[in-house]
């Protein structure tokens, strides 16, 4: 699989084709997705199917995606809310 870059809350990564968003970010250990809305507490990836929505980041400006369902691609620009 090929190097590719991908920018996290402005911060440029490097990552591997293939994987999907939420693996290149437990990789590059950068758990924490988002925060609860009502205590603040911080939410990472839980199920990794798709099933609990607990990964939702903004990808390419489009917010709610799932981390864990979307594979990255060169360029991409993930948001998180942690």
């Amino acid at each position: 699989m090929s190097a590719i870059v991908i920018t996290v809350d402005g911060d440029r990564l490097e990552t591997r084709a293939g994987m999907t968003v939420a693996a290149a970010l437990i990789a590059a250990d950068r758990p924490v997705l988002r925060r609860s809305p009502r205590a603040g507490t911080p939410r990472g990836v839980h199920c990794g199917m798709g099933h609990c929505f607990e990964c939702l980041v903004t990808i390419d400006g489009t917010p709610a995606r799932r981390a864990c369902l979307v594979e990255v691609r060169d360029g991409m620009a993930v948001e998180t809310g942690r």
